[in-house]
């Protein structure tokens, strides 16, 4: 097949899976769903969705507030708080995120949106932009009143039939560092849950274990006021029908030996198994994923990732020559994923064995490792970046 004419590829490596797209997590669906439900009979619920980096965190909260929009009458507002620092950012990037809103009635659209006239600019040929110097005076206002933003919000659309909120607050890694965060969200819960008539309100967070932690180092009390729901890998049988599914719908197959490459080396991560399947999909050219398709994608995204994160981050943040060194030591190693730090100590030298331990540090800092069950045992998060430190490092 000439890849001219190959189409528009059904994979989507970087952002979240469109809900069409959506496969697995029945288990973790079920548990949102259950919440849903009670938010739908008045009763306000607060998740804490928990998964590692690339697990699928951002899709699932989409899939889900697509379901309760579409079978329990709930709107659902995505906030997504990269680069947020502030409550005042919360609460800026709050009605950015209801004004851009796509709601799946369009006359409650419009309604949301005449609301918040003041927010809004001058139309164009892209659609309207944000009035952010009106955002921007308003922002102590709506951080301090942001519960009545939302009753507010909730009272306009009563009419039409809406019977709660679903607020999902996502890429929250950077506001989880100012403790104010942890105070203002339990704030948020027990006000609401204190109040003659609580809103209806199905509050979402989104993020890794370490950022809830945080949070809890911050404020105590926050650990008591989620349901936690937590992402894991997908097992074999979910990434097979994954890829299958995927390939299919644009008329693609994929054998047996193909098929146990690309899960091995996606290990579970929608993220990487998006990465992979797109480049798999440019590279086969007879519409049948065979062993040399595989295994060129996923060198060829190992490279990908090597090239944007490892290069970019790992390396560069690793400045000392003892700390490449080790890496590059351990990137000669015969492993697949965990190794125990003695046996890697053994090859070290002195100086390196005196850097070992800020090093490995470092590493779980940079969400290259993490620790692993056992004591003394790490783990790589991604294969692909093993495989990309491996390859560098025979190599050099």
């Amino acid at each position: 097949m000439n890849n001219i004419t190959k189409g528009r590829s059904p994979f989507y490596p970087g952002q979240p899976v469109p809900v069409e797209f959506f496969i697995g997590r029945i288990k973790e669906i079920n548990q949102v769903i259950r919440a849903i439900g009670q938010v739908e009979l008045g009763k306000p619920q607060s998740i804490f969705l928990i998964g590692e980096y690339g697990i699928g965190k951002s899709s699932l909260a989409g899939f889900m507030r697509y379901y309760g929009e579409k079978n329990n009458h709930i709107i659902g507002i995505h906030v997504f708080l990269g680069g947020a620092e502030t409550l005042e950012d919360v609460a800026t990037k709050t009605v950015e995120a209801v004004i851009k809103s796509q709601i799946y009635e369009p006359t409650i659209t419009e309604k949301v949106r005449n609301s918040l006239s003041r927010y809004i600019g001058k139309q164009d040929l892209f659609g309207f932009s944000i009035n952010f110097e009106a955002l921007k005076a308003d922002a102590p206002n709506l951080s301090h009143g942001y519960l009545p933003f939302l009753r507010e919000l909730f009272n306009r659309l009563q009419e039409n039939g809406i019977k709660g909120i679903m607020l999902i607050l996502d890429e929250i890694n950077g506001i989880t560092e100012n403790e104010k965060f942890a105070h203002f969200i339990k704030s948020l819960v027990d006000e609401n849950a204190l109040s003659p008539k609580p809103l209806p309100l199905m509050l979402m967070l989104c993020g890794v274990e370490e950022r809830r932690r945080e949070m809890i180092k911050h404020h105590q009390p926050v650990e008591r006021i989620f349901d936690i729901v937590e992402i894991k890998p997908m097992d074999e049988g979910e990434m097979k029908d994954f890829f299958n599914k995927t390939f299919n719908s644009v008329d693609i197959k994929v054998n047996d030996e193909a098929m146990s490459f690309l899960c091995h080396y996606s290990a579970g991560f929608p993220k990487i198994m998006h990465i992979i399947g797109d480049i798999v999909f440019w590279k086969d050219k007879d519409d049948i994923i065979d062993r040399d398709d595989s295994l060129k994608g996923i060198l060829a995204a190992a490279e990908d990732i090597g090239k944007r994160f490892v290069d970019q981050q790992v390396y560069k943040a690793l400045r000392s020559k003892d700390y490449h060194s080790i890496l590059a030591r351990l990137g000669k190693e015969k492993f697949d994923l965990s190794f125990q730090k003695n046996t890697i100590e053994k090859g070290l030298s002195d100086v390196e064995k005196r850097k070992f331990n800020n090093f490995l540090q470092r590493m779980k800092e940079l969400n290259v490792l993490k620790s692993g069950d056992e004591r003394g045992e790490y783990i790589f998060n991604n294969r692909l970046v093993r495989l990309y430190i491996r390859l560098n490092s025979l190599e050099k």
